[in-house]
């Protein structure tokens, strides 16, 4: 069999794999699980109390709607306020929670823990409403993360023993295997893909223990000698990370991991001691890197990959390996797998429209849940979801549309994003645009304000003071060229917050007006204008607000209010 054959072999197997997942999971939409069928707790992150809020409204939702399991109990926890203490620290303060609601009856239940905490400063058109809740270009009603989370591991549950998997909010694992995969050993048990060397750079690494029987299967359960975290290539080699198969080098990258209920119990008596925690902790780093017996103190006080040392963090992970020293580390090896990231523009954009794989494998459409009319050719396509389109709008292949509505003869550019926009009719979004409208409350009255960047632009690139604005990049030219293309001078434009982080996300740059589709005018001529077209008329002392301040006062009833009035002109014309 040819190289490209085995290519399309196995992506038929994912394809076939998945969707039985997503049949299973569909046939459970809506109605009561029986007992063991499903999970006991589904429970989500948070980063604070507001998006809390926003996560538990939107669930709720779900729940009226029947897109989810019933008879399922559904949890949003918040981090505590105060320091950042990453999804580790989420995960502690989520088990102790767990433990004080239910106490004993936790022992019997099958919990899956899905961190979505953050501000998806990436991805900003999941940053109002959460990254849990991503639209996917599948299912009638519309797929989201959530639902694609439960539903490829639908069958976990009725084969595992009391007990909490962990996973995170931003990516998908599809997986193929002959047998049921199970979750019965204790300690921990982690997924594993087979991966290039250049993935295992940014992700976990797993060190296995030799194998009694070299025999290739699609599921294998091995016992790892140790766990790298983010390692370089030269460090998986001399470890003997890196394996062959077909002369290709790979290694095994984390996903995914089990804990058994004693385990759980373990980090709910050292949380108990070590809170209230000051620091981040990682969930994969600071817990697995304790696991196995080749395991060392010595990666509790490297900081290579750390974004802020606290003070605190190197005692805090010299408690964690001492708590779970000599704990197994059980791998479950998926050998015909795939692991898709889905946390920036640029993957958003890729996955949805040009990569072949995943297309196939999960069975993306180019329209889902939504009224247009679009022309599909060569291997990129446009991605629309939720959306109505008049049927003389046009979007350009490679750009994804969601949450919109779209009037005559509007037009979208080739590799941009659209979110949760009204636009006008005639109206032309450029190329490689993002531009998102979002509902706030400002003095207990709703404004709109639209937000737009290039795909390739850093949000999160800092500068030192508000004074080297200048310094910052927005549309491929200064940010000084782009306020004065605005007709605005630099001190018009501020960074909001206490002015310590002065990015793209602080820089108040956006324009509130009163209605959605006047906001998106207003802000779509600003994008015209950065890049050299046409100019800016602002009326007489409009209010600029940056990313961070219309996050803080977001008006989610009227956001979802949007989607709704949406969701109701598709169900009607269908």
């Amino acid at each position: 069999m040819t190289e490209l054959n085995t290519i399309k072999a196995k992506n038929t197997q994912l394809q076939k794999a998945t969707k039985e997942k997503l049949d299973k999971f569909n046939r459970m939409r809506g109605r009561e699980v029986n007992p063991g069928e499903f999970w006991d707790l589904v429970v989500i992150t948070a980063v604070d109390e507001d998006q809390r809020v926003a996560y538990k409204l939107q669930i709720r939702e779900k729940c009226d709607r029947k897109e989810l399991p019933v008879g399922v109990s559904y949890h949003v926890f918040a981090d505590p306020p105060g320091y950042k203490i990453g999804n580790g620290g989420s995960t502690l303060h989520s088990l102790q929670l767990l433990n004080d609601e239910y106490g004993e009856a936790l022992s019997s239940f099958r919990v899956i823990l899905i961190h979505a905490g953050g501000f998806s400063q990436r991805l900003p058109n999941a940053s109002a409403l959460g990254k849990i809740f991503t639209a996917l270009p599948l299912g009638e009603p519309l797929y989201q993360m959530l639902e694609l989370k439960l539903a490829m591991y639908v069958d976990f549950p009725s084969l595992m023993n009391p007990g909490v998997l962990v996973t995170c909010a931003d990516d998908i694992e599809l997986y193929s295997v002959s047998d049921h995969i199970r979750f019965g050993k204790p300690g921990f048990t982690a997924l594993a893909h087979p991966s290039p060397l250049s993935i295992g750079t940014t992700h976990g690494v797993f060190v296995l223990e030799p194998a009694g029987d070299s025999q290739f299967r699609d599921v294998e359960y091995r016992t790892c000698f140790k766990f790298l975290h983010k390692p370089s290539i030269e460090r998986m080699r001399e470890s003997g990370a890196v394996r062959k198969s077909e002369d290709r080098e790979f290694v095994y990258t984390d996903s995914t991991y089990y804990v058994d209920y004693a385990t759980v119990l373990r980090l709910i008596d050292l949380f108990r001691d070590v809170r209230p925690l000051r620091c981040e902790i990682d969930a994969y780093g600071d817990f697995l890197q304790g696991l196995g017996p080749g395991a060392t103190e010595d990666y509790t006080s490297d900081t290579a990959n750390v974004t802020k040392t606290e003070s605190s963090l190197l005692e805090i992970r010299r408690r964690i390996f001492h708590c779970l020293k000599e704990t197994p580390l059980n791998v479950i090896l998926l050998n015909e797998s795939k692991f898709y990231h889905l946390g920036t523009t640029e993957e958003f954009l890729f996955h949805f429209t040009t990569d072949p794989c995943l297309r196939a494998e999960l069975g993306i459409l180019p329209a889902a849940f939504s009224l247009c009319e679009l022309e599909t050719a060569g291997e990129a396509t446009a991605c629309v979801m939720h959306s109505v389109l008049h049927s003389t709008a046009s979007v350009s292949a490679g750009s994804v549309v969601e949450y919109s509505r779209l009037e005559a003869k509007a037009t979208i550019g080739p590799r941009s994003i659209v979110s949760g926009c009204w636009i006008g009719a005639g109206l032309s979004v450029p190329g490689q645009t993002f531009i998102h409208s979002l509902s706030t409350s400002l003095s207990s009255k709703t404004a709109f304000v639209t937000i737009a960047f290039s795909i390739t632009d850093n949000l999160k690139k800092k500068v030192s003071s508000p004074a080297d604005k200048a310094k910052l990049e927005l549309f491929g030219s200064s940010l000084e060229e782009c306020i004065s293309r605005w007709g605005l001078c630099a001190e018009d434009v501020k960074f909001s917050g206490d002015g310590s982080v002065c990015n793209l996300w602080h820089c108040c740059l956006f324009p509130v007006c009163e209605d959605m589709k006047s906001s998106f005018a207003t802000t779509l001529d600003m994008v015209w204008a950065s890049c050299g077209n046409g100019k800016v008329n602002f009326p007489r002392n409009t209010r600029l607000l940056s990313l961070h301040q219309i996050l803080q006062n977001k008006d989610l009833e009227q956001m979802l209010g949007f989607r709704k009035g949406i969701y109701e002109d598709i169900l009607a014309a269908k």
